[in-house]
């Protein structure tokens, strides 16, 4: 392969089993660096606290499962992806309004980025004492009890907000029994997320490049293994505000 690099895949779905079977996959596995998105919270430190011993340069994506380890990391500032949510959620509003906390799970999550983005959320109304109009509730569904969703739920809601990528699940939900006048604001182009954004029933999706953040992760290892450069440990990406007038699917 190109610059001396070959990469190896390993694959889990999305449930806790998978994923600890496949990181004692990767803890046998010899190489020079590992790229790893640290999806479940509790098991991808117990993981990294093992993998620590071989001493071989960790990249994470998608989640900076801590601060305070070595690691690098690309992706997004969870904390500041709930803040940009709020001040979406804040805009253009003069009258009280309702605004739910939706969660929807496929494990009820405690990843680190999920509970980063609702309290980077609630940290901007915090910030913003002047918004008192805005009243706050939330409901936590698993993504099996997805039929618990019911009208009672969104009674008199004007703004959702999903700290995930579900929220094309809540969309679906609204249009099949007709309740209109709800913002949405949910995360990442997903497919069904896309569909309900293009009918203009989610009105915002906060993007964070993976494509981006797997590119710069192995740019990053390239750099350290390769050509012994140091490199800047985080890094960011820049958060997209998607909206219907905005997004353009990638032509074919």
């Amino acid at each position: 392969m190109k610059f001396g690099i070959v990469l190896d895949y390993f694959f889990y779905d999305f449930n806790k089993e998978s994923f600890q079977k496949e990181i004692k996959k990767v803890i046998d596995f010899e190489c020079d660096g590992l790229l790893f998105a640290p999806i479940f919270y509790e098991d991808s430190v117990q993981f990294l606290k093992v993998y620590e011993e071989k001493n071989i340069p960790v990249v994470m994506i998608d989640s900076n499962i801590s601060e305070e380890n070595q690691h690098a990391y690309v992706g997004q500032d969870a904390f500041q992806s709930g803040y940009l949510a709020g001040r979406l959620i804040s805009f253009a509003v003069k009258n009280e309004r309702q605004v739910l906390i939706f969660k929807i799970a496929r494990e009820i999550e405690s990843t680190s980025v999920y509970l980063q983005r609702i309290d980077g959320f609630y940290s901007y109304f915090k910030d913003h004492d002047e918004l008192t109009n805005f009243k706050f509730s939330e409901i936590t569904i698993k993504d099996s009890g997805i039929d618990q969703l019911c009208i009672e739920m969104f009674k008199d809601i004007n703004s959702v907000f999903v700290p995930n990528s579900r929220a094309y699940i809540v969309a679906r939900f609204l249009e099949e029994n007709d309740v209109k006048g709800v913002r949405i604001i949910g995360f990442d182009l997903l497919n069904e997320n896309i569909e309900y954004l293009n009918k203009g029933i989610i009105d915002f999706l906060i993007n964070q490049r993976p494509e981006e953040q797997g590119y710069l992760g192995i740019n990053y290892l390239y750099k350290k293994l390769v050509l012994q450069e140091e490199t800047e440990r985080i890094q960011y990406i820049p958060l997209e505000i998607i909206l219907k007038e905005n997004y353009f699917p990638a032509k074919k």
